[in-house]
């Protein structure tokens, strides 16, 4: 009830106004004003327990600046980021549209974020102890034969605060970066990265899931083979996926020419298509968060038929609001 009087303000302003007045009020207390009437419904997934599969997908809360106001509002787990080793402004704005009509959203951020040791502090600071997943990436200026440098500094510096940790190599904003996802380069990142998990681990005294973030954009074959190397070097965990390039009933839209990536409901059935294509070639192996198109009880309820094990929300909680959450976990 609350969200649908604010919703017309919200979109009154433009989309990256809008975001940085939800941010503010949310890190205010306006999270208390959403009653979190979330039942309780714990999973186990990657050793770790939520306190329910609906989480809060990277990219609304790039530095953890609203943790604890994010948390109020009833989310299984938080997923803070992507952050990177510097500070970066990001793409120059306009660089957020809305697509009402078909519930959408396109993006090209291109990682804004003050930098991890700013990320670090924001959740020390914080009260949550639910389960939090941060969210690294490279800076836009660091070649991408050097990428793996940045993941391997966001990872020593948030090991120890992370409930699990995602490695973001399918933005499509950044140049260069989904080329990560494929051969030689994902088996020098997995290697890498995997290696330092377990030194990490060791050192701290506490598992830390590696996870992957890929693109819904990658063929099936793509895919298959992606699988096989994350089996091969052990990664704890998928997230499918990410934004798309592909412009499905919206291109005759206002906004829906922008460059970036397209969330909301078109993406939906690409998503799931990815999904349900990693769930087959990992064959449980390995558990998968799904992402992509959720704006009710059923979109989720498909994201587990297709395998998903959690799921993750950010369109869908712009044009639905916080109500969105109860009624994932109640109809999961």
């Amino acid at each position: 009830m609350l969200y649908s009087l604010a919703r017309p303000l919200l979109f009154s302003l433009s989309a990256e106004r809008s975001h940085d007045l939800t941010l503010e009020m949310l890190r205010r207390g306006a999270g208390k004003l959403y009653p979190g009437r979330v039942p309780a419904r714990p999973v186990e997934v990657m050793g770790l327990t939520f306190a329910n599969p609906v989480g809060l997908a990277a990219g609304l809360d790039k530095n953890g600046d609203c943790i604890d106001g994010l948390a109020e509002l009833g989310f299984g787990f938080l997923e803070v980021g992507t952050v990177t080793p510097r500070p970066q402004p990001g793409n120059p704005t306009p660089r957020l549209f809305r697509l009402p009509p078909r519930q959408a959203l396109i993006n090209r951020m291109g990682f804004n974020n003050h930098g991890v040791d700013a990320l670090v502090e924001n959740v020390r600071a914080s009260r949550y102890r639910g389960v939090l997943g941060i969210n690294i990436g490279k800076n836009k200026d660091t070649p991408v034969e050097q990428a793996v440098d940045d993941y391997l500094l966001c990872q020593e510096k948030v090991h120890a605060l992370a409930g699990y940790l995602v490695v973001n190599v399918s933005s499509p904003n950044t140049p260069g970066l989904r080329t990560l996802q494929h051969g030689d380069a994902l088996d020098r990142l997995l290697g890498t990265l995997r290696e330092a998990q377990t030194r990490l681990d060791q050192r701290h005294g506490k598992r830390v899931p590696l996870v992957i973030k890929i693109a819904p954009d990658n063929s099936d074959d793509e895919l298959w083979a992606m699988a096989q190397a994350f089996v091969e070097h052990g990664i704890d965990g998928v997230c499918v996926g990410n934004t798309t390039l592909q412009r499905p009933g919206v291109e005759r839209l206002q906004h829906g020419g922008e460059q970036g990536g397209l969330s909301g409901a078109p993406l939906a059935p690409i998503a799931d298509h990815a999904l349900e294509t990693m769930a087959m070639a990992l064959e449980r192996r390995i558990p998968i968060i799904g992402v992509g198109g959720i704006l009710n009880a059923d979109d989720a309820r498909r994201k587990q038929r297709l395998g998903a094990d959690l799921v993750q929300v950010y369109s869908g909680l712009i044009y639905q609001g916080p109500g969105l959450i109860g009624e994932l976990v109640r109809g999961w």
